[in-house]
């Protein structure tokens, strides 16, 4: 049987994770293209491509699937090259495109009746970027759009969620104006009011200048988004800048009505108004990864003396449970613990907080 070559074109984060799938399955050959030579050579390093190319046409005519993975922006160029492109075969084409409109456009004038194109979006991620970063099961569970640009293409849909599943994510068909709306309202708008409460915090540490020391509890969850890369997201709002200015005049309209409730004490309005959005955000999916990625911590009171942090740690990577990431809460602030331990999935999250527990911990599940 013929192995099937796949393009990935762009190794940063999306593009690698996706790559780094593939090459183990033995029926793939995956050839990586990035401008970055750097990114090219530790993908080779490390396995996550088979073979590296700085040349895209030539790459692009051997290749059974292309994955568009790089900045909106150079996809729609990489989109319009490709229609130049003399292929021997029928290839699918793919993206990995948060804003699908600009996209579909730009495939909706591809004239190269070898072409397929099925636009996608694996909506999982990381405050980490770059190739150093992937990860096979960053999508697991995940949301993973497709839109097709044919309504006849079902076969084809098909046959690139066959080369995806790897991933195993969970696949759902949208029309791209659908998808813009709905990323819109919980990726993209959340991104530029975590970077706006960023702002205004820095803006107050000229007057408090123990704030930052504050702000490294809660306020460090809420805005952990505004940490992301700043030349994508700058690049995310361009192409969904319609949806994104739409939304931003309701949500200074929502801060007026707040900010009434609040200027003429209306108790029982404020109290119906956070008691909504409680039971929305409780009703929430928790076993889904949606467009922000999502981790599960657990509080553990420890004492303070040498080794403390060691025993915590050895005593899960005895039980080979992964870690996401540590911090040492400096406030505590309705939590029982100063220690926090993040995991990527909810059994990870119950199994450490049993183990710590039976071995005399006090544990707190963070909900």
């Amino acid at each position: 049987m013929a192995k099937i070559n796949i393009l990935v074109a762009g190794l940063g984060l999306i593009g690698g994770s996706l790559a780094k799938g593939m090459a183990k399955d033995k029926d793939n050959h995956v050839i990586g293209y990035d401008l970055n030579e750097d990114s090219l050579k530790f993908s080779l390093m490390n396995g996550i491509i088979h073979e590296s190319s700085t040349e895209f046409a030539e790459a692009a005519k051997r290749a059974d699937c292309i994955i568009l993975a790089a900045p909106i922006s150079e996809t729609i160029s990489l989109i319009n090259e490709i229609n130049t492109i003399d292929f021997n075969k029928s290839v699918i084409v793919s993206d990995t495109a948060s804003v699908k409109s600009p996209i579909m456009e730009a495939a909706g004038h591809l004239s190269n009746e070898k072409v397929t194109f099925i636009g996608g979006h694996p909506m999982a991620g990381s405050h980490k970027k770059g190739v150093q970063a992937a990860k096979e099961h960053l999508f697991e569970n995940a949301i993973y759009v497709l839109s097709p640009t044919k309504e006849d293409s079902g076969s084809k849909v098909t046959a690139l969620q066959e080369i995806l599943r790897h991933t195993n994510s969970k696949f759902v068909v949208l029309k791209p104006d659908e998808h813009d709306e709905m990323t819109g309202v919980v990726s993209h708008f959340p991104h530029l009011i975590a970077s706006s409460l960023v702002h205004q915090a820095k803006k107050w540490e000229s007057t408090h200048s123990f704030l930052p020391k504050l702000a490294a509890g809660g306020f460090r969850d809420i805005t952990r988004i505004a940490s992301s890369n700043p030349k994508m997201w700058q690049d995310i709002f361009y192409h969904n800048k319609g949806k994104m200015s739409v939304l931003l005049e309701e949500w200074i309209e929502e801060m007026k009505g707040l900010k009434f409730l609040l200027d003429n004490n209306e108790k029982e309005k404020m109290i119906t108004y956070l008691d909504k959005a409680k039971l929305y955000r409780d009703g929430l999916a928790e076993s889904e990864k949606g467009a922000i990625p999502s981790f599960y911590d657990i509080y553990v009171d420890i004492s303070d003396q040498p080794g403390a942090i060691g025993s915590v740690v050895q005593l899960l990577a005895n039980k080979n449970i992964s870690i996401k990431n540590i911090e040492i809460l400096e406030v505590r602030e309705d939590i029982t613990g100063a220690l926090r331990l993040s995991f990527n999935t909810k059994e990870a999250q119950s199994k450490s907080s049993k183990l710590l527990m039976a071995e005399g911990y006090e544990t707190m599940i963070q909900n």
